[in-house]
């Protein structure tokens, strides 16, 4: 295996995470600035306030993205793994 094969692999891996993880990073990102100006405007400052409306947008959206993060994630391993079978 070349130095270039090794090099494609690690940035096929690290799209593969910046795909699963953005959809996720989006929403809590979002959730906060929301739940930000929100507690600014009517300045209740609670804490588990933001924690739980974060933590229940990204349940949902694993509800929603599960199956195709599911999908995408075997079709790399299955290309990592015939990249293994056929000795680089």
């Amino acid at each position: 295996m070349t130095n270039s094969q090794v090099i494609d692999i690690v940035r096929q891996t690290f799209m593969m995470a910046l795909r699963i993880a953005l959809p996720f990073l989006l929403v809590s990102m979002l959730v906060g600035i929301i739940l930000a100006i929100f507690q600014a405007a009517t300045q209740i400052n609670e804490q588990t306030l933001m924690f739980v409306l974060k933590l229940l947008s990204i349940v949902a959206m694993i509800f929603m993205l599960g199956s195709t993060i599911l999908v995408n994630m075997q079709e790399f391993f299955k290309h990592i793994l015939s990249i293994i079978a056929s000795g680089g």
